[in-house]
């Protein structure tokens, strides 16, 4: 997941850059600051796994490993919050949603998808920090359909059809246009 993160935005950062290379910077930047948080959240349940294995038995106080494993697994749902929920939800929603309705390498109907979807996950990521809303809860989740969609659909998509040829980054035989 973290290592097609960032290769997604880094394959298409030459041909997104012609839009907008601020933003296409912000997408590659999104994505890597949301991998780095993944990658902490894994840690952090990899280290409950070596505590069990290594401290299980030894003498060491149950309750003392119980409130660390808890600890563990808190910071997991965080990052499980702030990365794929806020990262994703701003990175692939509002800024990839951005590069791809203006370049129109994607239907531009399936990009606003994502500039609608990004926002709203985003928000449900807000509603989730503040107790508004339980993560995982239903109302969260509806809030980020819209953004499951737009990734779905992207990913179907570029595997299946790749870029729109009628974009105009594109060049008429399908490769990408120079300058």
């Amino acid at each position: 997941l973290v290592i097609c993160n960032i290769a997604t935005a880094v394959v298409i950062y030459p041909i997104v850059k012609r839009v907008n290379q601020a933003v296409a910077l912000g997408y590659v930047a999104s994505r890597a600051v949301e991998s780095t948080i993944i990658v902490m959240g894994l840690i952090s349940l990899m280290s409950i796994v070596t505590l069990r294995h290594d401290l299980a038995g030894t003498g060491v106080d149950p309750a003392s490993l119980k409130l660390v494993g808890r600890s563990l697994v808190a910071f997991h749902e965080w990052t499980f919050l702030l990365g794929p929920q806020f990262c994703a939800g701003f990175g692939n929603g509002l800024l990839l949603g951005y590069l791809m309705f203006k370049s129109q390498l994607v239907p531009p109907r399936m990009a606003l998808v994502g500039l609608i979807g990004g926002p709203l996950a985003f928000f449900g990521g807000v509603l989730a920090l503040f107790n508004v809303l339980d993560d995982p809860s239903g109302g969260l989740f509806v809030l980020t359909i819209p953004e499951v969609v737009w990734e779905a659909f992207i990913a179907i998509y570029w595997t299946f059809v790749g870029f729109r040829r009628s974009s105009p980054l594109l060049a008429g035989d399908g490769r990408v246009a120079v300058g």
